[in-house]
């Protein structure tokens, strides 16, 4: 575990708002990620945990605020130039393109860095996922829903993020799946690589993390590290509502 918090941010984000027309979904958001740290984001369903992912990479457009990454404002980037400045987002869902094989999947995977496609990029997740290497001329319609969970990670991977953000991996998949994705994300951060993880499943996220945050209703209700959030009642009331 990490016992400081390194002094330089990678990733700044400062009072957020984003919405959904007039519905604001994000009311002042503050979270940072330091090089090599892994930090989950927990909360309740509906607490606006995705909406904030989506802003930081992109997806969304923040109402105000300042999201800074290694020391650049990201305001008037587009998703390509967050990809191209090293913020990889995995949505929640598997999402992969059913009719490409796996390895063009993958390939996906590098074009914000190179159009033509990087198939040097290809061995390392290869290596830590070798399903794929045996079917990487499969159609990636052919995988199961954990499988396909596996190649939307490795099209993250194979980007060379500096930061990965992960939204949900977990969702509908076996135990032995998700705990195959999270040793893959702590040893991509022994590698250093930052990880900003949402996740459900609590105890396996604070497993693996080194800091986290509490979200309820649209904004941060604390930050600490794993140890003080387990050791605080806040982790309870946030998802049983109420005080422990």
């Amino acid at each position: 575990m990490i016992k400081d918090r390194p002094a330089a941010p990678l990733l700044e984000v400062r009072d957020v708002h984003v919405a959904y027309g007039k519905a604001e979904a994000v009311h002042g958001a503050t979270l940072e990620v330091r090089a090599g740290e892994f930090v989950v984001l927990l909360g309740r369903n509906g607490a606006g945990k995705s909406t904030l992912l989506h802003a930081i990479s992109g997806l969304l457009p923040m109402r105000s605020g300042t999201i800074r990454f290694n020391g650049r404002d990201l305001a008037a980037a587009t998703p390509r130039d967050i990809v191209r400045a090293g913020i990889v987002q995995v949505l929640e869902g598997h999402r992969v393109f059913h009719s490409l094989s796996i390895e063009d999947n993958l390939l996906l995977g590098t074009y914000a860095a190179n159009p033509r496609g990087d198939r040097s990029k290809l061995a390392r997740v290869y290596d830590m996922f070798p399903e794929l290497a045996a079917r990487r001329h499969e159609m990636a319609s052919r995988l199961s829903g954990g499988q396909q969970q596996i190649l939307a990670v490795g099209q993250g991977v194979v980007g060379d993020p500096k930061l990965l953000i992960l939204d949900e991996p977990s969702g509908g998949l076996a135990p032995m799946v998700i705990d195959r994705i999270l040793d893959v994300a702590s040893h991509l951060r022994r590698s250093g690589v930052a990880i900003l993880l949402v996740e459900q499943l609590v105890e396996k996220a604070l497993r693996h993390a080194d800091y986290g945050y509490l979200m309820e209703t649209g904004r941060i209700a604390a930050g600490g590290f794993v140890d003080e959030l387990r050791e605080g009642d806040l982790l309870q009331r946030v998802y049983l509502g109420g005080h422990a």
